[in-house]
């Protein structure tokens, strides 16, 4: 029989076998590879009453929510939080009645044609559109009655977006791209409706933010304009930002011109008499009554300019402005070659600062506007600054205050100035021995009325929330406390002096990643959990704020749907326990969570293991760690779903595992510092622990073939198991790897790493470390990577050929950050880990005809 038909016959077999409940014994086949490609759509809506989208009365009294259900059934759902009561949204018989009478065809109960539906007038009836027609429904009598054509608002109408967070999702991030003709301002729209400013990103680059689903992020230009705003999805999401054309404006939000003025958002004094301005540099004001102009500045240069942007005084008096000296400017060049509008190859460059680069620095200058003069700041306090921002004046104008975040992040401070004197004072400081996370947990908010500061801090070891007296920097109370983490604010109301809060560890005997709500007033009392269940949650709040949708679910747990209230957590009704029983009959496999001791043989940690659909107990199978020890967060998935990604590697023959080490956020402090100045670590001391712990009951689980693979820090972790530990780890498949840390972004990595770079960067090099590579290795790379410096995996190759190392390398042209995770790059480090864990040859891809080599590179 020749190799054609032998693969036709193989194909047939897998075919008749579908998604088969029973062990298929081979691993590594042609037919692991299909079943493996067919997972998503295998599991593609099997799982239901997964969530409930509420849609509010305007009077807000009531919601209704629809049920996609099996067989394309669905059923439609009102609840009326006051009266505890979930109900039928209407009697879906009689309506389909109804309308089988009205449409002269037969309409099914369970399958209503509703296109959209929506309150009426009366918040009690509704209206809905069957095809092109609307309707008025009398709930009650299931009457039906033309009602007028309603519009639907296209998805980027700002005036369509909420003007604040509503709803805490997933944790998410969304990538933010400037295509401006100049800088825009990220700012959150808290739930409170108040803005808060993440900074701004220059012409032509772009930011990714971590968020959660839900959360309303506004955008303004640099006069402070808002020129688009838009609400964070649960999945990661790209948002262009244009200029603003043909966009309706929207409503306007409530700041006060005091506020304005403390961002620095307008030239033009409070009074309205001054206009400021930069020429050549320096600092112009104009008054607009005599027109007369005058300069504050001599000193600005182009390599040492005052910015566009000046903060006012609320008097007029005086004002700040900041001036920035310019620092390095490096770029990285890629070469594009094989561009598909041309044969010969491009050219690219962009910018990208990296450890130990001089950044721009931006200090204040304080000038005063009757004097026409400068008044002096002494800047021992600042001498350093990796950024200063968020410059603010007091309501009396006394002073004003900014933050002060230290080069190398041992340091970050609110300094006061005073108005008359310059005089420059800490008013809170936070100091570290290793670093500050500025960039995942910091928050600080200005109580202007009761004269306090909201901070966050982790000075007991873990991160929590600190009230201060913005007047003196008197500590005046830790509003929170535990050996548990603040993962967030949600909500500050400085009228009731309550905030809402999300909190990781909160609940003892639970996962501490697991996020619940809580509630606290600002002196610490009335500690709330606003959640129940274990199991991680989000909530969605209605609009007037009291009450909340909450959702939590675990990897081996489907989600449980409930309304509380806001104020003390207590269950009004519980709405959905989703269903999995189709899921479950497909012969899917529950990932399982294990937690097991680290490297210390006391800390707990915690992990999760997948299984293939055909797992087999009596069998032995390698393991795969996906692995991902970025400091900046935690990586183990806590919700649950139908499809998590290691999965589809699993099914090839191999348990999945991925383990949150130390070094890795959301735990104690002294959890987290293990990754300081120490990359290299990733945990893997714990991580080795783990599997060892959690192989002594499963023997199935064979530690003499481990792999590991990662993207990013992932592909730097990956390397460094091989070169670090390779007597636990066997193969590895690395992607786009940040392998030396003085090659990559200069922020993540002085965020961790620290600064000034020393000795440590290079201890935890791949690239010096290359010469210890045992084992297999896959380095994959897309030539057009602009997240990481594609030239750090091709130092680590030029490092592996002087060390005269055996490895494979794939570089995939016009691809860029993330390429291994392609589909041919998917393909080949399956291919990678079936050749080298499981000892068999995998599928011959050139052998087969084109049509079956597309189908085993998968259908996603």
């Amino acid at each position: 029989m020749n190799r054609s038909k032998s693969v036709l016959m193989l194909v047939g077999l897998v075919l008749a076998i579908g998604w088969s409940t029973q062990p298929v014994m081979a691993q590594g086949t042609l037919a692991d590879y299909r079943r493996a490609d067919k997972l998503r759509s295998r599991t593609r809506g099997t799982v239901y009453k997964t969530s409930v989208r509420p849609h509010w009365s305007a009077d807000q009294t009531r919601f209704w929510y629809r049920n996609d259900l099996p067989g394309d059934a669905r059923e439609f759902v009102v609840v009326e939080p006051e009266q505890a009561v979930r109900r039928p949204a209407f009697d879906h018989q009689q309506l389909a009645e109804a309308l089988a009478e009205t449409l002269g065809e037969a309409v099914e109960a369970d399958r209503l044609p509703i296109d959209r539906l929506e309150w009426a007038d009366d918040d009690r009836s509704f209206v809905l559109q069957v095809d092109d027609v609307w309707w008025k429904l009398d709930a009650e009598t299931a009457e039906l009655s033309t009602a007028e054509p309603k519009d639907r608002p296209t998805s980027r109408q700002r005036n369509a977006v909420p003007q604040a967070s509503r709803r805490t999702g997933k944790e998410t991030e969304i990538l933010v791209v400037n295509r401006t003709s100049g800088p825009i301002s990220l700012i959150w729209l808290d739930p409170s409706g108040h803005p808060r400013s993440y900074g701004t990103i220059p012409k032509g680059e772009e930011r990714r933010q971590h968020t959660f689903g839900g959360h309303v992020w506004s955008v303004e230009d640099g006069e402070g304009r808002e020129i688009d705003r838009f609400e964070a999805e649960d999945q990661p999401a790209r948002f262009e930002i244009e200029e603003d054309q043909e966009v309706p404006p929207p409503p306007p939000r409530e700041r006060s011109n005091r506020r304005r003025t403390e961002r620095g958002e307008m030239g033009q004094s409070p009074n309205g008499r001054w206009v400021a301005s930069i020429q050549d540099h320096n600092v112009i004001v104009r008054d607009r009554e005599s027109g007369e102009e005058f300069r504050l500045s001599e000193e600005g240069s182009e390599a040492d300019s005052y910015e566009a942007r000046v903060f006012w005084s609320p008097d007029s008096t005086k004002l700040v402005a900041m001036r920035r000296a310019k620092g390095d400017s490096r770029k990285v060049y890629l070469i594009e070659s094989s561009p598909q509008d041309q044969l010969q190859p491009k050219l690219d460059s962009y910018d990208y600062l990296k450890p130990g680069d001089q950044v721009d620095v931006s200090r204040p200058h304080l000038f005063d506007i009757d004097a026409r003069e400068e008044i002096s700041i002494r800047d021992e306090l600042y001498a350093n600054p990796w950024r200063i921002s968020d410059v603010r004046w007091s309501s009396d104008s006394s002073r004003f205050t900014f933050l002060f975040n230290e080069r190398g992040h041992q340091c970050l401070r609110i300094i006061a100035v005073d108005a008359k004197t310059g005089e420059a004072r800490v008013l809170v400081e936070e100091a570290s021995e290793t670093f500050i996370d500025y960039s995942q947990k910091f928050f600080c908010r200005y109580l202007d009325d009761s004269n306090e500061i909201l901070w966050a801090s982790e000075r007991d070891g873990w991160n929590h929330l600190f009230l201060f007296d913005a007047g003196t920097g008197e500590l005046k109370q830790q509003v929170t406390q535990g050996e548990w983490v603040v993962r967030g604010v949600d909500r500050v109301d400085e009228e009731a002096r309550q905030i809402w809060f999300r909190a990781g560890g909160i609940v003892p005997n639970q996962d501490p990643y697991f996020i619940h709500h809580a509630r606290v007033n600002f002196d610490g009392t009335g500690l709330v959990l606003l959640t129940e269940g274990d199991g991680t949650h989000s909530i969605e709040y209605s609009p007037d704020g009291r009450f909340l949708i909450d959702t939590y679910s675990r990897v081996d747990l489907p989600p449980v749907i409930a309304l509380r209230s806001a104020e003390d957590g207590r269950l009004v009704c519980e709405l959905e326990r989703a269903d999995a029983s189709e899921l479950m009959a497909s012969g899917w496999q529950v990932p399982e969570r294990v937690v097991a001791k680290g490297r210390d043989g006391e800390t707990e940690i915690y992990g999760v293991i997948f299984r293939p659909t055909t797992f087999d107990p009596s069998r032995n199978y390698p393991v795969i760690e996906q692995i991902y020890a970025g400091p900046q967060g935690a990586f183990v998935p806590k919700e649950f779903s139908a499809l998590h990604g290691p999965q589809r590697l699993a099914e090839l023959g191999f348990l999945l595992v991925q383990i949150d080490g130390m070094g890795t956020n959301w735990r104690s402090k002294a959890f987290h510092d293990v990754c300081w100045r120490n990359l290299a670590d990733a945990g893997l001391p714990d991580r080795i622990a783990w599997m060892k712990a959690a192989a002594v009951d499963r023997p199935y689980m064979d530690l003499s073939r481990v792999g590991i693979y990662g993207g990013s820090a992932g592909g730097q972790n990956a390397l460094g198991a091989l070169l670090f530990h390779p007597e636990f780890y066997k193969v590895a498949v690395a992607d786009c790897g940040c392998h030396d840390n003085r090659m990559d972004k200069i922020w993540w990595n002085e965020q961790w790493m620290g600064w000034p770079v020393g000795p440590h960067y290079e201890e935890s090099s791949n690239v010096v470390n290359a010469h210890r590579l045992r084992g297999k290795l896959l380095l994959t790379v897309g030539e057009l990577d602009r997240n990481v410096d594609p030239a750090s995996t091709m130092q680590v190759v030029d490092a592996l050929i002087r060390s005269g190392k055996d490895f494979d390398l794939l570089v995939i042209p016009g691809a860029g950050h993330g390429a291994g995770g392609s589909r041919y790059g998917d393909r080949r480090r399956r291919d990678f880990f079936v050749r080298h864990l499981l000892g068999v040859e995998p599928p011959d891809w050139n052998g087969l005809p084109p049509e079956e080599a597309d189908l085993a590179e998968g259908e996603d």
